[in-house]
């Protein structure tokens, strides 16, 4: 059975000090740069919860779907946020510089977000593992940490890790995962094309990599192995539950006495974990529920039931 290395997390897991990093001055270049968004802000109340995570976004490639995260990220307050890993993918940048101006967005969002008061943790994963370096820094606000241990409102500890460590292709067979990784690429650009050609016809967003990943016996056989090792692991730690990221697949998941919590991804499902200041845990749709909003908008206005939402 894998097992994790042993960290201090109580330790490390500690609000820093103000003083332990730069806050932008006003009216600098670099206050000027939080407020240079492309969008305005949106014109509905915000969604609050105690705690978000996500992971997985791959910012710097174009599977990520960074108009749907944009939205996500100004549409929600929170206490705490956890970027669970694989936000900046630096495997693809390594092969090719790719940065247009929503993922410049994404990232303001998130610094804003520490900027307002919201605790920002970054657990790096195996994509943007250059920035393990940097564990038990801080910058502009946001924490860097190899895992972390969560308390819920209802006083469930949950052990948060990106998950790449119980991946054993990763971990042994390096030049595999860049295979893999390459493969899902073009299904990721392949994801891209038809749901242009969806929304031609004013459908909503579907993914044809997490459709075809769920009818592949390997796959699934792969997602149901690594959800039962990561629960154990976490039992082992002491822990009632585990959030991590690293398989794009969201999912809740009891195993004896711990429950398993997967946030999902932002390049084929769109979802993040939530815990609400009561201490309840859901996995949300965006895309879902930004189309039900927009649903019951236009039934609000009048509109047939069955014209086409987009999303």
């Amino acid at each position: 059975m894998a097992t994790l290395p042993r960290f201090k997390v109580e330790a490390r897991t500690r609000r820093p000090s103000p003083k332990s990093f730069v806050r932008p001055r006003s009216g600098g270049p670099l206050a000027s740069w939080f407020d240079d968004l492309h969008h305005p802000e949106p014109d509905r109340p915000r969604l609050r919860f105690r705690t978000v995570w996500i992971s997985d976004t791959h910012l710097g490639t174009s599977g990520c779907n960074a108009d749907q995260l944009f939205d996500f990220l100004r549409s929600i307050e929170c206490e705490t946020l956890f970027l669970v890993g694989d936000i900046v993918d630096g495997w693809q940048l390594r092969k090719g510089w790719y940065w247009p101006a929503r993922h410049n967005d994404v990232v303001r969002c998130i610094l804003k977000q520490a900027r307002r008061g919201t605790r920002v943790v970054y657990i790096p994963g195996n994509h943007d593992e250059a920035f393990r370096d940097y564990i038990g820094l801080n910058f502009g606000g946001v924490e860097l940490l190899p895992e972390a241990m969560h308390v819920t409102a209802d006083g469930r500890r949950l052990l948060i890790l990106h998950g790449d460590e119980f991946d054993g292709v990763v971990m042994y067979a390096k030049w595999l995962a860049f295979l893999g990784d390459h493969a899902y690429t073009l299904l990721l650009k392949g994801n891209i094309v038809v749901n242009r050609v969806r929304r031609l016809f004013g459908l909503p967003y579907w993914s044809l990599a997490a459709h075809l990943k769920k009818r592949v016996k390997n796959a699934v056989q792969f997602i149901s192995g690594f959800e039962e090792v990561v629960a154990r692991a976490a039992a082992d730690r002491g822990a009632n539950g585990v959030v991590c990221g690293h398989i794009h697949s969201a999912e809740v998941r009891v195993f004896g006495d711990v429950t398993y919590y997967n946030d999902g991804d932002w390049v084929e499902s769109c979802t993040a974990l939530v815990e609400h200041g009561d201490g309840r845990m859901d996995i949300l749709d965006w895309a879902k529920c930004r189309r039900a909003e927009l649903r019951d908008r236009s039934r609000s206005a009048g509109e047939p039931a069955n014209v086409p939402v987009p999303a």
